[in-house]
């Protein structure tokens, strides 16, 4: 009778063991990159200026012609009549113009 009561507390210490094991896994499989990643996207949003060559989700690249709080408005190719509003979370690559 008192093995099978000490044994039923090795398995409760085992479980506690095993989910603690999936919970540290998981955090540092999903949680942990998921947050680096939008700490990223949150200084890409930062370093915006005018001027700026992007690279938009759908594939495009333009040039920043003008920023306000939510929106940004790209020029794409040499035509300046092609210029398109957009959120700015539509932006995924900043390339700063070169400083010659």
């Amino acid at each position: 009778m008192l093995l099978a009561a000490t044994g039923g507390g090795m398995s409760g210490t085992f479980w506690v063991l095993y989910i603690v094991i999936i919970f540290a896994f998981m955090y540092f499989v999903v949680i942990r990159p998921q947050n680096k990643q939008k700490k990223q996207q949150t200084e890409l949003m930062n370093s915006m200026e005018v001027g700026d060559s992007c690279l938009t989700t759908s594939g495009f690249y333009g040039t920043i012609i003008d920023i306000t709080e939510d929106v940004v408005i790209v020029e794409f190719g040499s035509n300046k009549n092609c210029r398109i509003p957009m959120q700015k979370a539509a932006i995924v690559q900043i390339e700063k113009p070169s400083q010659e």
